[in-house]
């Protein structure tokens, strides 16, 4: 088995090429001393000098291509370290020493500012982390918990310290590692339970693979929702009850005081029958706004069958006698979807664009297209626009004189129902709005 010979060092090789390029001026000078008429003393002195000479030389260009590569080894290591605060001092400008220096510097500079920046956002996600009310836990391919924020620890009961390092069959997290993502689950925990929303997702770190769960706790969104409702039902309620009542208050309060005078005045029984007239007509439109919102509250869901959009579009734009609608013809497509529901949605739209145009003395069009994997509606309209685009689906506001305030309500209800969508908006550079709606088809 034959030994494999060591390899000569970078220094050596250029040691050895020094004295190879220097070897063929001193053999010819050596030559010429000793083969001159000199005395021994002068051969060897001349000897010696032209040796050292020649060493003393092929040293010194091993020490000037070494020293460099040293200098660039130490500012590489220092970068490797961690240390960009070390710099080399430039050469020559423009030679090639100059130039790796000068772009070492640069590294230097760039990673010091790379760092700056890492250390900055690491700091900036950690306090991100720390701050927001979502519990957030990482987990390695081990299922050991690597990473846990303050809502983690107070969902779970107790301190990082004690968290880190444990697995989720530990901690009872193991089922939330497995199923599909997102999702809602309920859930009790040491420090909470109730309902949740898990989303999870991946990432790398150190090179190993992590799982990232976040939970945030639907039941708070939920009472904050809840309680926001409640608050606009009784608003709307007290309005329009209070609206009822006070003029039936009224008109009670004097009738009862026409019966106390005595003798009763000539008109008693016109003014009778007149304060009759107005409590049975503000009985009879509470009523009416009472049946509108039962009939909000008690929309069915949706019974689904195929739609053809041209015959439904033509099957509305026929009902309005009003105005001649302008339909302007889309492609040929089908949805699914409750007919009846679909109809009413449409003709709301359809009747206040029409009760729009017809203030300004404009027209009306209609028209359809398809867009990955949805229908877009469009009802356009030349009327005034819209005024307060902010209560559009406000339950019982509107802008019309005897208008109940439902129908956009309503239309949004059918199309989410339909797991469409439904917006109204002014029309940019021209008079008038633009209803659109949107569903799958």
């Amino acid at each position: 088995m034959s030994r494999k010979k060591p390899r000569l060092s970078h220094d050596g090789r250029v040691f050895l090429m020094a004295l190879a390029a220097g070897f063929p001026a001193v053999a010819v000078a050596l030559g010429l001393v000793w083969t001159g008429d000199h005395t021994p003393k002068v051969e060897w002195t001349l000897t010696t000098l032209v040796v050292s000479t020649w060493l003393g030389f092929a040293f010194s260009a091993r020490e000037q291509v070494v020293r460099p590569l040293h200098t660039l080894a130490n500012l590489l290591a220092a970068l490797r370290e961690g240390d960009f605060s070390v710099r080399g001092r430039r050469a020559l400008p423009g030679d090639a020493l100059g130039t790796a220096l000068a772009e070492v510097n640069e590294l230097g500079q760039t990673l010091r500012e790379q760092r700056l920046g890492a250390l900055e956002a690491t700091a900036l996600l950690g306090k991100v982390m720390a701050e927001i009310d979502v519990a957030v836990f990482a987990f390695d391919e081990a299922r050991v918990l690597r990473l846990v924020n303050r809502a983690g620890e107070r969902l779970l009961g107790q301190p990082s310290v004690r968290l880190l390092g444990r697995d989720a069959e530990a901690l009872g997290m193991s089922r939330l590692l497995e199923g599909e993502a997102p999702r809602t689950i309920d859930a009790k925990f040491p420090g909470a339970g109730g309902q949740w929303e898990l989303r999870r997702g991946g990432f790398r770190q150190g090179g190993r693979p992590h799982e990232l769960i976040v939970l945030t706790d639907l039941q708070r969104a939920l009472r904050e929702e809840e309680r926001q409702a409640w608050q606009r039902l009784v608003r709307v309620l007290g309005h329009e009850i209070n609206n009822s009542l006070a003029p039936i208050r009224s008109i009670a309060g004097n009738l009862q005081e026409t019966l106390r005078r005595s003798p009763r005045p000539p008109e008693w029984d016109q003014d009778v029958g007149r304060g009759l007239a107005v409590i049975g007509r503000r009985a009879e439109a509470l009523g009416r706004f009472m049946t509108s919102y039962a009939r909000l509250a008690r929309l069915p869901p949706p019974k689904l069958a195929p739609i053809d959009v041209a015959a439904w579009v033509k099957r509305v734009v026929e009902l309005e006698k009003r105005l001649a609608i302008e339909v302007l013809p889309g492609p040929q497509v089908s949805i699914l979807g409750d007919g009846d529901q679909l109809d009413q949605l449409l003709i709301n739209l359809v009747q206040n664009a029409v009760e729009a145009a017809l203030e300004t003395g404009g027209g009306v069009r209609l028209t359809w297209e398809q867009r990955a994997g949805q229908v877009e509606v469009s009802v356009v309209d030349d009327g005034p626009g819209l005024a307060d685009t902010a209560n559009l689906f406000v339950p019982f506001f509107t802008t019309k004189p005897g208008g109940s305030g439902i129908g956009l309500v309503l239309s949004r209800q059918i199309a989410e129902a339909h797991r469409g969508a439904l917006s109204l908006r002014n029309r940019s550079g021209h008079r008038g709005c633009e209803a659109r709606l949107r569903l799958l088809r």
